[in-house]
């Protein structure tokens, strides 16, 4: 893979881990108001869960091409 195209591979995950971390800010808000509700968080834990799990793909990815970029 050429440094341009890396470049541009690192610029679509960069965009993706903003959109994930407004994902997890915004369903950790819902399971917060769901709690303080007394209502079931279970799926909404269960969801989180899954999208802290996807962030940490995404900033795998970011680091694996970080390296590519290093001499």
């Amino acid at each position: 893979m050429d440094r341009a195209s890396i470049y541009d591979e690192l610029s679509r995950v960069e965009r993706e881990v903003v959109a994930g971390e407004r994902q997890l800010a915004e369903q950790e808000r819902l399971v917060l108001d769901l709690k303080r509700e007394g209502q079931n968080t279970s799926g909404p834990e269960r969801e989180l869960e899954r999208l802290r799990e996807r962030q940490r793909l995404r900033d795998q990815d970011r680091q694996r091409l970080l390296s590519l970029l290093q001499p």
